[in-house]
């Protein structure tokens, strides 16, 4: 078994919304949604670059990186840490391009690159709305009501 659980995976191919966390040459932290992370075996996630020049330009200056995926509505998800390479061609980029291009419909002609990132390190995130006591449902259910507040009815 890898590192990877079978609850993160779930959440990862659920949500599918990764905040990617690089460091810039000047050391600064650069932080950037990816909608396309993707779990790729039992110890690495994937995203493409659609148009993520910084994150791009960062990884290949230092491979250090960490991606969040939460579930927004549970207030729950992972942190995952390791080294992310770029990928532009060969035959784990066709593979992965292929992948999302049957799992997502992303079009193949839109991807730069992809990045696998070896994940060495994966940690639980959940809301301190739980440490009030809240259950899961209530957690949900308040979700659901702000939502509602900021959006109007579904």
């Amino acid at each position: 078994m890898g590192i990877l659980t079978e609850d993160m995976k779930r959440v990862v191919d659920e949500q599918r919304l990764g905040f990617v966390a690089t460091v810039c040459p000047d050391g600064t932290p650069n932080v950037s949604p990816k909608g396309t992370t993707a779990v790729w075996g039992d110890d690495r996630l994937v995203f493409a670059d659609l148009r993520s020049p910084q994150t791009i330009r960062n990884l290949e200056a230092n491979q250090s990186v960490e991606i969040n995926v939460v579930d927004h509505v549970v207030r729950k998800g992972y942190r995952f840490k390791g080294t992310g390479t770029v990928l532009r061609d060969g035959k784990d980029f066709d593979a992965i391009t292929a992948m999302f291009h049957d799992n997502r419909e992303v079009e193949p002609s839109r991807i730069r690159a992809v990045v696998v990132i070896d994940v060495t390190q994966a940690l639980p995130l959940i809301s301190p709305a739980y440490d009030k006591g809240m259950t899961e449902e209530e957690v949900t259910a308040a979700y659901k009501r702000r939502l509602v507040e900021l959006y109007g009815p579904f």
